[in-house]
């Protein structure tokens, strides 16, 4: 694939470095020329020197033939309107920016260009760390009605099939992780000491979900 990255600080110039080392092209742009450095003597690809929303510079960076898009400069403006003129004029859909403000991340997201939310993402990042036991989302769909998040659970539920806990608390649980590996329950999949659960719900069942599997199980 080739790849074509807006803005060569910490981030673009990592994401750079980490396609290339998985085969692919790259070519990064950045107003000012002493940042390309950061990418270091072995990078192999393209270097642009301008603006990243610059027809004329995208088409050197081989945005015509590029299979996807980053903008990731400090500038949510200049990310936004590079996106917009990648997806729109050279037909891009591989695209993705970097977005500061978290309500214009989310605008953007119903707007059909996917965006990072940096504070937000690094928020939740270090909740998750603070609050062990929490359910912080793991992610939110665009609109925010619904969020995977990784639920507490009493220990009391050991044994307890998953399907039964999904029946219990009115909710999905597409996956928990075991031994730092993923699994997809089925129906004889059983709650095991140290699992860790993640449930998919709306927002207003959050609370409840908690609750329910954050209690023994009640015995009917």
């Amino acid at each position: 694939m080739h790849i074509v990255i807006m803005g060569c600080g910490r981030v673009g110039s990592s994401l750079a470095r980490a396609l290339e080392r998985r085969g692919h092209s790259v070519a990064v742009i950045d107003i000012v020329q002493d940042a390309f450095r950061r990418l270091g003597p072995d990078f192999q690809g393209k270097t642009v020197k301008g603006v990243g929303f610059d027809r004329q510079v995208l088409i050197r960076a081989g945005i015509e033939k590029a299979d996807g898009f980053a903008a990731v400069s400090s500038g949510d403006n200049s990310n936004i309107l590079a996106a917009r003129v990648v997806r729109e004029t050279f037909e891009v859909t591989n695209v993705v920016a970097r977005i500061y403000d978290q309500g214009r991340a989310e605008v953007y997201e119903r707007l059909g260009i996917p965006s990072v939310a940096t504070v937000r993402w690094a928020a939740d990042m270090v909740l998750r760390r603070l609050l062990p036991s929490g359910s912080e989302p793991q992610w939110r769909d665009p609109s925010g009605a619904v969020r995977l998040v990784e639920v507490h659970v009493d220990p009391a539920w050991v044994g307890t099939k998953v399907s039964a806990m999904e029946k219990a608390s009115s909710c999905k649980i597409p996956f928990l992780m075991r031994f730092g590996t993923g699994t997809v329950p089925n129906d004889q999949t059983v709650f095991q000491d140290g699992d860790l659960i993640y449930a998919a719900v709306t927002n207003e069942l959050v609370t409840d979900v908690e609750d329910i599997l954050g209690q023994a199980p009640v015995e009917h």
